[in-house]
């Protein structure tokens, strides 16, 4: 499974393709640390024993970036060691805080999948790198581009939702919005030219969105640990706790969503912070 670039999964028996999808655990080696505020070690297993405590079915865990804060390689196993509970299969992408050149030797283990596209009977995922080491803002490479156009002419009869870190669209927060997908617009040019393009799940802006735009979802999704407060100007965190999200993916290319949070006193952040 590991040695692919694609992940072939099975459907449910009701034919609907369940994921759970995770972003921006901010992990540190140091169990100890916490980001401003938050121990984000602690807020990680919140999360998932929330998860467990939801009895709720899905057949694939998707972590859309910024894993590790620290990119350490502890703070990776960390990460592997908890997220194998499930005895899911676990694909993943990088986001700005990560890195990447060691993420798949870390990340690489069953039931964690370093591949780019994930297929079952109706539909296709398609894992973007839009990392541009160094630097805080996102960006496809051409060839990233050209990977979802071919993906896209190759399986024209299954539905397509691409997962990526960055946020391809402007989020109405001033300080945010700059540290965005650069080529954006590009990816989604080329996903509302093609009839079986049904959206963008996204990480990175640590609150949740969503909006339709021709026939696609563009969702983006909280962050595990610390979140930013909606259409900020400046830097600003929210009191919002952490969460996470199930997509349900039917045969006829419809999808839900479910936006779940951990109870509204938990991880309090410094609601002061100016910035990371």
């Amino acid at each position: 499974m590991n040695n692919q670039d694609f992940l072939t999964l099975a459907e449910s028996e009701t034919g609907t393709l369940r994921i759970l999808q995770i972003t921006d655990t901010h992990l540190f080696g140091d169990p100890a640390k916490d980001l401003l505020g938050v121990n984000t070690r602690d807020s990680f297993l919140a999360v998932l024993a929330s998860i467990k405590s939801d009895n709720q079915l899905f057949d694939l865990v998707v972590v859309t970036g910024d894993i590790s804060q620290d990119d350490s390689p502890a703070s990776y196993q960390a990460f592997a060691e908890e997220i194998a509970v499930f005895g899911k299969p676990v694909v993943w992408l990088p986001g700005n805080h990560d890195d990447g050149l060691i993420m798949p030797d870390l990340l690489g283990a069953e039931p964690l999948s370093s591949v780019d596209r994930v297929l079952t009977d109706h539909w296709q995922l398609l894992m973007l790198n839009s990392q541009v080491r160094g630097f805080t803002f996102g960006e496809l490479a051409q060839s990233q581009l050209e990977f979802v156009a071919q993906a896209l002419s190759d399986n024209p009869n299954h539905f397509t939702l691409v997962f990526v870190h960055h946020n391809p669209v402007p989020m109405g927060c001033r300080w945010l919005d700059q540290h965005r997908m650069k080529n954006g617009e590009a990816l989604l040019s080329l996903l509302a030219q093609a009839d079986n393009a049904r959206g963008v799940v996204w990480g990175h802006v640590h609150q949740d969105w969503q909006q339709t735009r021709d026939h696609l979802h563009l969702i983006a999704t909280p962050s595990t640990c610390i979140q930013f407060k909606p259409r900020s100007e400046q830097f600003a965190l929210d009191k919002r706790p952490p969460g996470y999200r199930y997509l349900m993916l039917a045969q006829d290319g419809s999808l839900a969503t479910e936006l779940k949070r951990l109870a509204s006193d938990a991880f309090v952040p410094n609601l002061r912070a100016q910035g990371y």
